[in-house]
């Protein structure tokens, strides 16, 4: 770009929270003020009835509300009873939650790497994981694969490794919840499945919480109890079993079942946007590949660029008003918490490249045409410059 040139145009959101709450308008505003009205800030009706309702949306037995998606994930693994000399195996190309889990447990994250295309969990690599969990004298548990920018991993082909590794599965659907797999959806699929409602998820309240969703009674007993302290149902003073604070506030239930009343066409909304996008943008770069049977909520929107090529990227992108993001810049294995931990035979030299290649533009249901006209405007001139 001439160093003369000037952009001088309103800067563009990269998730546009405002949009959808000036949709919501007055039902968000009267279903807090109901819980103000009766005062049940805890564990009030509308957090059973978001529980109902996110149970009947996926297909699930049970939902569980809980205080964020970390919170579900540590739920499920308490549930499990997972803990010292245990190996729990994750992707490394994800955010730290997913392995945090296990580590606070006393149990040791084992990393596999990433499928070059789907960004998700490389079966072959949780074989190896398997095999060095082993190798270092631990128990091989559980493996939880990562739903990676909204679109869902193989899960048949881990369930068959699971299967024969006699591993759990809990799925980290925390950025996918409302996708599809072999026309399931994400909450069914696995042995438990967990969900974030942080604000820029698909699916976010006003605040932080989360859910697990599972179709095992004894399990979903058995959380319910732990995210309030190992409570008995019975008797609240004998906690029957050490747990944690996890509940989901009920204002943040309230709000979230006013957005869950609009999220199905909010997806139909994230997918016309990144249909726009592949199809303006494929003959410049490498865009988000979505395997047949596979539907994406799109969490985010992500292009892999040539080596080397992202800083200028994101530069010239930010000089056009444009916000862009790197997710994510250091693999797990690469982190300083995480580092000393176990990973595949081999390495993970997927999770290395995707991470100094990968970046998002901005995604919501509410981009409309001229704003993502600007997007790809932006990312087309930003590649040629």
């Amino acid at each position: 770009m001439n160093q003369h040139t000037r952009i001088d145009l309103k800067p563009i959101p990269f998730i546009d929270v405002a949009a959808q709450r000036r949709r919501l308008g007055q039902s968000v505003d009267d279903a807090i003020a109901r819980v103000t009205t009766h005062c049940q800030f805890i564990l009030g009706p509308e957090v059973k009835q978001l529980e109902k309702d996110l149970a009947a949306f996926c297909g699930a037995r049970h939902a569980i509300s809980c205080a964020s998606g970390t919170d579900a994930l540590e739920l499920v693994l308490l549930a499990r009873e997972i803990g010292p000399g245990d190996a729990v195996i994750c992707p490394s190309f994800t955010f730290c939650a997913t392995a945090e889990v296990a580590a606070l447990l006393g149990a040791t994250p084992v990393f596999a790497d990433v499928d070059e295309a789907t960004f998700n969990m490389d079966v072959a690599s949780l074989e190896r994981a398997v095999a060095a969990a082993r190798k270092q004298g631990l128990k091989p548990k559980a493996v939880i694969p990562v739903d990676l920018f909204g679109l869902p991993a193989d899960h048949d082909a881990i369930a068959k490794v699971a299967a024969a590794e006699g591993l759990f599965v809990l799925d980290d659907a925390a950025q996918a919840f409302g996708a599809t797999y072999k026309g399931k959806k994400l909450g069914t699929i696995g042995d438990a499945c967990a969900t974030s409602f942080f604000p820029a998820k698909p699916l976010g309240c006003y605040g932080d919480g989360g859910a697990v969703m599972t179709n095992d009674d004894e399990l979903a007993d058995r959380i319910v109890s732990l995210r309030v302290h190992g409570f008995n149902k019975d008797d609240k003073y004998d906690n029957v079993r050490i747990g944690i604070t996890g509940r989901l506030d009920t204002i943040q239930a309230a709000i979230l079942i006013e957005k869950l009343k609009i999220f199905e066409d909010e997806i139909v909304a994230r997918n016309t946007a990144a249909a726009r996008y592949n199809a303006a943008l494929a003959d410049v770069a490498a865009v988000p590949l979505v395997p047949e049977g596979y539907t994406s909520v799109w969490a985010q929107y992500t292009l892999r660029l040539g080596p080397g090529r992202r800083d200028a990227f994101v530069a010239a992108m930010k000089e056009r008003g444009v916000p862009t993001a790197a997710y994510y810049p250091k693999p797990l294995h690469r982190q300083g918490a995480y580092g000393h931990f176990p990973a595949a035979a081999g390495g993970l030299p997927v999770s290395d490249r995707l991470a100094a290649e990968v970046i998002s533009l901005p995604m919501h249901a509410y981009l409309d045409e001229p704003t993502q006209a600007r997007v790809i405007e932006a990312v087309r001139a930003a590649l040629k410059s």
